[in-house]
This record gives structure tokens, C-alpha cells and sequence, in this order.
């Protein structure tokens, strides 16, 4: 008769699977400080298998699963860290943030409170809830919040710029202007407050000015010559509406051709 031959099975102990759970867990972060997402991936999901209790496990495999654009993954690993670990000011502002990309203003807003009252001198979560409370058209309270965001970091110039972009859709024009000019006094190359500087001075009239501030703008950077990704940005119909006709200027858009950038239609 013949016999047949079982495996052997090695016991693994609860220490050993806790280890190797932490093992992974230092490499899935190490990966992540190299852009390795794919990998570093792998390793966090593997991590949290192994030792579920660890909410630094689950902060880390949201982040990473918000990297790589899953969202739904990366919320409910979140609020898994957050439930093991309410303390941590850090996974409120990713979750935070992780809701304004999913459009959930209201449950953002809530979430970002939670966290400023753990760490409130943050100024990126500063920053966050005030466009939280601009897309929720509080323009009063995301303007408290962008100065608040500034206040805690004098070198946060999109702060300045995003005051700017309220202050252009409650229709006070002069007062933007005066914002976008503040950015640039703390960084002349940025793109966003120059483009929406010529933008106002279009529409005011000051044509040759408007148009110069454009082409300087988009050769820096040709993004913003797209009108998604100035909504992505947080422009607004008012100003979104007085950008079409500096775009399809033939200026511009010889400037625009010139740099490789897609061209706006001109029915836009």
C-alpha cells in the first residue's frame, strides 16, 4: 500500500507574524519616501493583515492608496486608523482632504475641525478648510482660514492667491487684483496669481498689460491655459468666464502654440 506524504506546516507564533507585519510596514514606508508606490503598496497591504490593531498600519496604506488615486480605498483606511488612533492630527487632515477630492464638503469640513482642534496651528489644513468653505460658498470663513493658513506660514503664496479668487467671484475685482498682486510680491514666478492679475486687467481694459501677464503665465507653466484644470484649481465662473477671451486672443494663443500647450476651443 502506498502512503501519502503531508507537507510539513510550520507554526508561525503571534510574535513572529507581528514582526514581519512591522518589517513590512518600515518597508512599505521606506519605498514610499522614493515614490515607489506600487511596491510600497504591496507591503502596507500586506502590513495591516498582520497586525490590524496598528493605526500608524492603516494612516499609511490610506495615504499611499490616495497616492495612487484610489480614493474609496484610501478613505476607508483612514477612518480604520482613525477609529484605532482619534489622536492623530495628521490622518484627520489626510482624510480631511481626502473628502474635498471626493466632493464631500460637509463630511470634510467636519473632519478637519477634528483635526485643528488636536494640532491647530497647521497651516495646510488651515488652508484646506478654507477651500472647503469656498466651495461651500461661505466666502467670509475661507477667507478667515486662508489668512489664518498665512498667518502660521508667511511663505504660503497659494493662501494669498486663493483670498484672490473669493474676493474676484463676490464680485469685489479691486481687492483680488491687490491679492494676486501680494502673491507675486512672494513669488514673482508664480503662474496662477499672474495669469488671474491679467486676467482682471483684461477685463478692465488694460489689454497690452492683461495680455503680457498671460503669456508670461503660460510659458511658465501651460496647464493653465486648460479650463479644467483651472476649475481643479478653484477658479470660479466669474473668472473662468473672463479668461475665455484672453485665451483665444491670437497673442496668446501664438504664445500658447510656441510652448506645446492644447489650445482652447475657440466656442468655449
Amino acid at each position: 500500500m502506498g502512503q501519502s506524504v503531508l507537507p510539513h506546516t510550520v507554526e508561525l507564533r503571534e510574535e513572529d507574524l507581528q514582526q514581519t507585519g512591522v518589517r513590512l510596514l518600515r518597508e512599505a514606508f521606506q519605498l514610499s519616501q522614493f515614490n515607489q508606490v506600487p511596491l510600497a503598496l504591496a507591503r502596507a497591504e500586506l502590513a495591516v493583515q498582520l497586525i490590524p490593531e496598528e493605526a500608524d498600519a492603516w494612516s499609511l496604506l490610506g495615504g499611499l492608496y490616495l497616492n495612487a488615486e484610489k480614493l474609496d480605498q484610501g478613505i476607508r483606511a483612514l477612518e480604520t486608523s482613525r477609529r484605532l488612533n482619534a489622536k492623530n492630527a495628521g490622518v484627520h487632515f489626510s482624510l480631511g482632504s481626502a473628502y474635498f477630492r471626493k466632493e464631500q464638503y460637509a463630511r470634510a469640513e467636519q473632519i478637519l475641525l477634528a483635526g485643528l482642534k488636536i494640532k491647530p496651528d497647521t497651516a495646510d489644513a488651515r488652508f484646506d478648510l478654507g477651500n472647503v468653505y469656498y466651495k461651500q460658498l461661505e466666502y467670509d470663513q475661507a477667507i478667515a482660514q486662508y489668512q489664518q493658513a498665512f498667518k502660521l506660514d508667511e511663505k504660503l503664496w497659494p493662501a494669498i492667491n486663493n483670498i484672490g479668487l473669493v474676493q474676484y467671484e463676490a464680485g469685489q475685482r479691486d481687492q483680488a487684483m491687490e491679492s494676486w498682486r501680494a502673491a507675486l510680491k512672494l513669488d514673482e514666478t508664480a503662474s496662477e496669481p499672474k495669469l488671474a492679475l491679467g486676467v482682471a486687467l483684461f477685463t478692465l481694459g488694460d489689454k497690452t498689460e492683461g495680455i503680457r501677464l498671460a503669456q508670461e503665465a503660460l510659458v511658465q507653466d501651460s496647464r493653465y491655459a486648460e479650463i479644467d484644470f483651472l476649475i481643479e484649481n478653484l477658479w470660479g465662473e466669474r473668472l473662468i468666464a473672463d479668461t475665455k477671451p484672453l485665451l483665444n486672443t491670437p497673442s496668446v494663443r501664438a504664445s500658447l502654440s510656441s510652448v506645446s500647450a492644447p489650445l482652447p476651443e475657440e466656442n468655449e
